[in-house]
């Protein structure tokens, strides 16, 4: 019994007998796992610059694509071609059981390449995916064009952060929370088990706990969910390569600490920019602000009265995309 409680069961691959269907097109990666994309905006051989999007936690490259309907007179003025692509374990992409910071940076390259996007890209991640984008700095700096992070999860055991600082921001999540963070840092094993147990209230995110939100949050939630009802979902696969996932990677040890990382555009060549709402309740922005003032090359856009989901706010979005090519037409 206790195997079966920590060992979750295997993951229902898309395509593979009794799996979700493949409905969408996909590339083989190096390892033999599949990554699954959508595509959107200028074509790639007449765009003027190509965005490879992440998206966050519980959704899907749908998800994250649909924002650029949102700004379709600035896709065509700047010539944009997007791609989305479903993170291993979510949608139609398979799990990654050995899934690292470095690890999904390679992927996000290894799409570029077979996608033909050419030697710089620019890479946009919300939330979870926002996260991601510190892999690609580290790991793949010289294939980026720029960067934007919007509204990045933090972890709060990166060593650049003095402990007052993280302890502190780590106490404003609620107890819930807390307690999913530890496991998913100190006992990784434990999270599936702990996401499935009833002694003890699980994920307050996973459960999407009104308390997460912030109050613009909860009105855009409610938007975002009337929208996405025709979507597919985002884990047929199960939640253990998806969600549980996310939190082993994103709050686990990691090979490196972003506030040590090097200017990728030493020469202003590109450009880095952070977005964080002053009201977001899952990433602290007292976190986000020092990160800031570590890292001087980043450029730090902070929002007043927004919490996580500003992105979903058209001129908020048009901003986003706009900054990394001021000027341009």
């Amino acid at each position: 019994m206790a195997y079966q409680a920590t060992h979750p069961p295997p993951p229902k691959l898309c395509g593979a007998p009794g799996g979700p269907p493949v409905t969408a097109p996909r590339i083989k990666l190096r390892d033999g796992r599949h990554l699954s994309y959508k595509e959107h905006g200028f074509p790639r051989e007449k765009a003027k610059a190509k965005i490879i999007l992440v998206h966050g936690f519980a959704t899907t490259k749908h998800d994250i694509m649909s924002m650029t309907d949102l700004v379709p007179h600035v896709v065509e003025e700047l010539g944009l071609y997007f791609v989305s692509f479903d993170r291993p374990g979510y949608g139609e992409s398979d799990p990654d059981p050995k899934r690292t910071p470095k690890s999904i940076a390679l992927d996000i390259e290894e799409l570029a390449d077979h996608l033909g996007l050419g030697s710089k890209f620019y890479v946009m991640g919300f939330s979870m995916g926002g996260q991601v984008v510190w892999g690609c700095l580290k790991y793949i700096p010289h294939r980026l064009a720029g960067a934007t992070l919007i509204a990045p999860v933090v972890n709060y055991w990166w060593p650049g952060f003095p402990a007052n600082l993280s302890t502190e921001a780590y106490y404003r999540q609620i107890p819930q929370e807390q307690w999913m963070l530890s496991v998913a840092h100190h006992a990784p094993w434990l999270t599936y088990w702990w996401n499935t147990q009833k002694l003890f209230p699980a994920s307050a995110v996973i459960a999407r706990k009104p308390e997460i939100f912030s109050r613009q949050d909860l009105e855009l939630a409610s938007m975002a969910a009337e929208k996405s009802e025709d979507r597919p979902p985002a884990t047929p696969q199960g939640e253990f390569e998806s969600l549980h996932r996310d939190y082993n990677v994103g709050f686990g040890k990691w090979e490196f600490d972003p506030m040590e990382l090097e200017n990728p555009f030493p020469n202003n060549e590109g450009s880095i920019h952070l977005w964080q709402g002053d009201e977001d309740v899952l990433v602290p922005v007292s976190l986000q602000r020092y990160i800031a003032q570590r890292i001087p090359w980043i450029n730090y856009h902070e929002l007043p009265g927004a919490g996580h989901l500003f992105l979903a706010i058209p001129r908020n979005f048009e901003q986003i995309v706009k900054a990394p090519f001021p000027g341009k037409k």
